[in-house]
C-alpha cells in the first residue's frame, strides 16, 4: 500500500518533534498528538465523564445564548470550528442559524480526521448547510477560509472546549491574534474558557476514577510505538495530574516507574529516563472571566458578550472586530 507525500511530511514532522521534545529538560510531548482515531474517541467519552463538566457546561451556555450569539451577524454567514471534535456543540448553533436564516455554511478545522468526520455526520440533517472540512493546522486552515471566503459574508469562529488553555502565555495572546488577523469587520470569535475552581474538582476532571483519562493520556506513547517502532512498556509508565496554582494551571505527566531505555527508531533515538522522571504532556490553563477579556483585547478584539456558568465555572465569551474609527 502507497502512502500518500503528506502523510509522509506528517509523520516525518511526528517523529522530528518527539526526538526533539523528548530532549528537553523536562521531557514532553505535544498535546497534539493525543488525537488519532483512537485518542479522538477517548476524548469524546472523557467529556462524558461526571468529573469532567466542561462540555456539559458550555453546551448549556450555547443552548441558551444562541440566538444572542447569532443575532450579531447577518445572512450569510459562515461559522468556522478550530477542532471540531463531535460537531454535537457546532449542531446547536447550525440549529439557531437555520431557524435564523444567517448560516449557510460550516468549515471545520482539525488535524484528527475522525473529529471531521463525526462533525460532517452531525451536521448532515441541516440541508441549507454546505459543510467543508480541513485536515490541517489551525493557522494552515484559517489561511485556507481567509483567502477563498466570500466578500458578501461575515465570519463567526469558534474556539471552543477552553482549547485555549493549551497554550502557554504568551501563545495564547499571539495565537488570538493570529485569529485576528484574518477576520474584517463585523467578524467575530467565540471563545470557550474553563475558570479556576477548587483543586479537587479540577484533579478529578483530569485523573477520573475510571481511568479513561489516564488512557487518554498513554494513547500518545502508543501511537509512537505504532507510528515510529516504539518500544515504550505501558505499565512502566504512570499518568499523573497535578494542579498548579501559581502558573493557574492543571498538568498532565506521564511518570517512569522504574529506571529504563526506550528506543524510538522512527525518531532515531533511544531515551533514557530515571524512575519518577515524567514526560509533560499537556497543560490547561483556568481563568478568570476578567482575565479572558484582557486577553481578547490584547489580541485587537471588542468584548460583545459574555455568559458564565457560576456553578460549573465555565465561560463563553464573544468577541467582535469593530470598524476602524468606532
Amino acid at each position: 500500500m502507497r502512502t500518500s507525500p503528506a502523510r509522509h511530511e506528517a509523520l516525518d514532522d511526528f517523529a522530528d518533534e518527539v526526538r526533539r521534545d523528548l530532549a528537553l529538560s523536562p521531557k514532553q510531548l505535544q498535546s497534539k498528538y493525543f488525537y488519532d482515531a483512537l485518542g479522538s474517541c477517548l476524548f469524546e467519552a472523557i467529556c462524558r465523564l461526571p468529573w469532567y463538566g466542561i462540555t456539559r457546561a458550555e453546551q448549556e451556555l450555547l443552548s441558551r445564548h444562541a440566538d444572542s450569539i447569532l443575532a450579531r451577524f447577518p445572512a450569510p454567514t459562515a461559522v468556522v470550528e478550530l477542532g471540531c471534535g463531535s460537531g454535537e456543540k457546532l449542531a446547536i448553533l447550525a440549529e439557531a442559524g437555520a431557524k435564523r436564516g444567517t448560516v449557510k455554511q460550516v468549515q471545520l478545522i482539525d488535524i484528527s480526521p475522525t473529529a471531521i468526520e463525526a462533525s460532517t455526520r452531525a451536521l448532515r440533517r441541516f440541508r441549507q448547510l454546505s459543510v467543508v472540512g480541513h485536515r490541517t493546522t489551525y493557522a494552515s486552515g484559517l489561511r485556507l477560509v481567509a483567502e477563498h471566503r466570500r466578500d458578501d459574508a461575515a465570519t463567526l469562529v469558534l474556539f471552543l472546549g477552553s482549547n485555549i488553555g493549551n497554550l502557554d502565555p504568551p501563545a495564547d495572546e499571539e495565537f488570538l491574534s493570529s485569529i485576528r488577523a484574518t477576520l474584517r469587520p463585523r467578524d467575530g470569535l467565540l471563545l470557550g474558557t474553563d475558570l479556576v475552581k477548587p483543586e479537587p474538582d479540577l484533579l478529578a476532571a483530569y485523573d477520573d476514577p475510571l481511568g479513561v483519562t489516564a488512557a487518554f493520556n498513554k494513547n500518545v506513547l502508543v501511537r509512537i510505538n505504532r507510528e515510529l517502532g516504539g518500544g515504550f512498556d505501558l505499565g512502566a509508565f504512570e499518568h499523573r495530574a497535578i494542579w498548579n496554582g501559581e502558573a493557574r494551571r492543571v498538568e498532565m505527566h506521564l511518570v517512569s516507574t522504574r529506571d529504563q531505555k526506550v528506543r524510538i527508531p522512527g525518531a532515531r533515538c533511544t531515551v533514557s529516563f530515571r524512575k519518577d522522571e515524567s514526560i509533560w504532556t499537556e497543560s490547561s490553563y483556568k481563568y478568570e472571566p476578567h482575565r479572558v477579556l484582557a486577553l481578547g483585547a490584547r489580541a485587537g478584539f471588542t468584548r460583545w458578550a459574555q455568559w458564565v456558568d457560576p456553578e460549573a465555572r465555565f465561560a463563553l465569551t464573544l468577541f467582535g472586530v469593530e470598524p476602524k474609527g468606532r
